[in-house]
């Protein structure tokens, strides 16, 4: 289950392969970042390490992540231009992937 293939990315973003290696560079990236800020989660997924197996959750909001950086990449000024809708904002987070990956202010409390 852990780290998401290419092919999970494709699959999810509804793409058709062969893709640009844009892609999977995004994708190896979110994987390194994901396993750096999440160290609560076993993703050696040893059964010997007494932590949790990273869930589905985690898996879909590493692909939305690398997603996420795609899209940031292809619009350096933050900015989307759409025909039927004008231009349109590129946020620079987005909730929906730090609470599938419980970062950011999702993260639970930390005790010191």
């Amino acid at each position: 289950m852990w780290p998401p293939t290419l092919d999970d990315y494709i699959a999810d973003q509804g793409l058709t392969a062969p893709v640009s290696a844009k892609h999977q560079e995004n994708l190896d990236a979110a994987i390194a970042f994901v396993e750096r800020v999440r160290d609560d989660l076993n993703f050696a997924e040893d059964v010997l390490i007494d932590k949790p197996f990273p869930t589905k959750d985690n898996v879909l909001g590493t692909i939305r992540l690398a997603a996420r950086w795609v899209a940031r990449a292809e619009s350096p000024q933050g900015l989307i231009v759409m025909n039927d809708m004008g231009q349109v904002r590129v946020p620079a987070f987005d909730p929906d992937i730090e609470r599938l990956l419980c970062i950011g202010r999702y993260k639970g409390p930390v005790l010191a």
